[in-house]
């Protein structure tokens, strides 16, 4: 190989290392399962993986507003996150049902700026 084909090879591996990182750690919180039928060892394995590739794309989706380098803020003046901020914050919006009597209505929290921000980035509509 040549020494650029070598270079490549390397940080690829610490990819491959990240994302095993991800999958047993805060990301996805996978957990060490006990089964013995190899069908089920390999849904198992298919389901980390599938969930694997949704925060995946969610990483590359949000990049505008995620830790890319050493600045506090992105390009749109949004202070920037890590993957794991930025989804406590978008938490926070909720919807609640709310009974008065008789009547029920559902009550939803209205997104910050930057939670719509991250809606449009993930292409997700947002409906208040």
């Amino acid at each position: 190989m040549k020494a650029e084909a070598v270079v490549r090879s390397y940080k690829d591996l610490s990819k491959v290392e990240r994302a095993f990182r991800n999958l047993k750690t805060a990301h996805l919180d996978v957990r060490p399962i006990h089964h013995h039928r190899p069908e089920r060892v390999r849904a198992h394995v298919f389901v980390c993986m599938l969930a694997y590739y949704v925060v995946w794309h969610m990483r590359q989706a949000l990049a505008p507003l995620l830790f890319q380098d050493d600045t506090k803020r992105t390009d749109d003046g949004f202070p920037v996150h890590s993957l794991e901020t930025l989804l406590q914050d978008l938490a926070t919006l909720t919807r609640n049902r709310m009974r008065f009597g008789r009547a029920t209505f559902e009550q939803v929290t209205s997104p910050t700026p930057l939670q719509k921000r991250a809606f449009d980035l993930l292409e997700v509509p947002w409906r208040a």
